[in-house]
């Protein structure tokens, strides 16, 4: 039997989020996901007139897949995957797993063949070739890290990713706007955060479902080389299967020339992917209203109510300015008064104090007036 809230995610991840069209072809990749929520979506593009297509995987093969990792083996992967995805109009991907450390053994060198050969031409040809949405999928796991029950976290689940995005999606234009006649931002925050760069000229996204799932924010990127300062992140993180917290980093005309955290050595080997890494992509402003805690997932972090994500790496093509790197790494700061507070100047107008949107025109995008 299917749970009812399984079919409203469904139609919101067809009709609103992918908006299929009659004889687009869709592609459901699915990680670790019951087949209930597989063959619902399956229907879903079905009925709107889509052609399906479907994919799953399970974590600890894609691990072993991985762990053996060779060029020609990955480039072979990437090629047919990559061919694939260009036959593709639309994407819908949800990622499971029943232990998100599950890649955090896997070597470096292989880790790298795997990015260089499989996963980025694929994920660049779907990122700005193809309507696309991601999400993640409850499970025990990510219960454990919120510090819930299985059940209470699937209700948290289902609340966050079904929300009214068309009403969100009506709050976020000022903020566009806002946002695309600023010139100078400057981040002032406890643990010695004080950071300075420009965001002019470089256009400003409205996330409302329509690529992550759950979602709450508008992103834009910094001008390259005008990041200067310190930036002290709160939220933990997860990436390339490993922890990092208390994530501290130094910005010298753009590139980050200090960087440490609990684990320094695996940050800056990261950071040191290539030269982009150590630049900018990407900076967000987060405001999903049912979000309030750090999960260590990203899709959920990002979103948090009263937080901003700082990206070092690779730029969307959207947003672009002009930074190319295999990596990607949404690091999270967290300005609610639990989190120590914070404030947010565009152009020296105070437009978040501890975590709350302070100009009138900006008021619809407190929690309060999102739910």
């Amino acid at each position: 039997m299917f749970d009812p809230r399984m079919k409203k995610l469904a139609d919101l991840l067809v009709s609103y989020s992918t908006k299929v069209q009659p004889g687009e072809r869709v592609l459901i990749e699915a990680y670790d996901v019951p087949d209930e929520m597989v063959t619902l979506l399956i229907n879903r593009v079905a009925e709107a007139g889509g052609l399906p297509f479907a994919q799953t995987y399970s974590q600890k093969v894609l691990r072993a897949l991985y762990m053996n990792a060779t060029e020609e083996q990955s480039k072979i992967y990437g090629t047919r995957d990559l061919e694939f995805m260009k036959e593709m109009q639309a994407y819908i991907g949800i990622r499971g797993g029943f232990n998100i450390n599950e890649t955090s053994d896997v070597p470096d060198d292989r880790r790298q063949i795997y990015q260089q050969h499989w996963q980025k031409p694929v994920l660049d040809q779907r990122v700005d070739k193809s309507k696309w949405v991601v999400l993640r999928w409850p499970g025990s796991s990510m219960a454990q890290l919120a510090g819930m029950s299985t059940e209470q976290f699937e209700d948290f689940y289902f609340k966050v990713c079904t929300l009214d995005y068309a009403k969100m999606a009506e709050a976020e234009k000022p903020l566009k706007e806002r946002m695309e006649r600023s010139d100078r931002v400057r981040i002032v925050g406890p643990s010695d955060t004080n950071l300075e760069f420009s965001i002019k000229g470089i256009p400003a996204i409205q996330c409302d479902g329509d690529r992550n799932i759950p979602d709450g924010e508008v992103f834009t990127a910094p001008v390259r080389d005008s990041v200067n300062g310190v930036i002290h992140f709160n939220a933990g993180t997860v990436y390339q299967g490993k922890s990092f917290d208390d994530v501290r980093l130094v910005f010298e005309n753009g590139k980050i020339i200090d960087a440490t955290s609990s684990d320094t050595k695996s940050l800056n080997e990261i950071l040191d992917t290539d030269e982009g890494a150590r630049y900018i992509g990407e900076f967000s402003l987060g405001f999903n209203p049912h979000i309030h805690k750090v999960l260590r997932d990203i899709l959920f972090d990002e979103k948090i109510a009263g937080s901003l994500h700082f990206t070092p790496g690779r730029a969307y093509e959207e947003a672009d300015n002009g930074n190319r790197s295999k990596i990607h790494w949404d690091l999270v700061l967290i300005q609610t008064p639990e989190f120590g507070g914070g404030e947010i100047y565009f152009d020296d107008e105070l437009i978040r104090k501890d975590g709350r949107f302070v100009p009138d025109y900006l008021q619809g995008l407190n929690p309060e007036n999102l739910v």
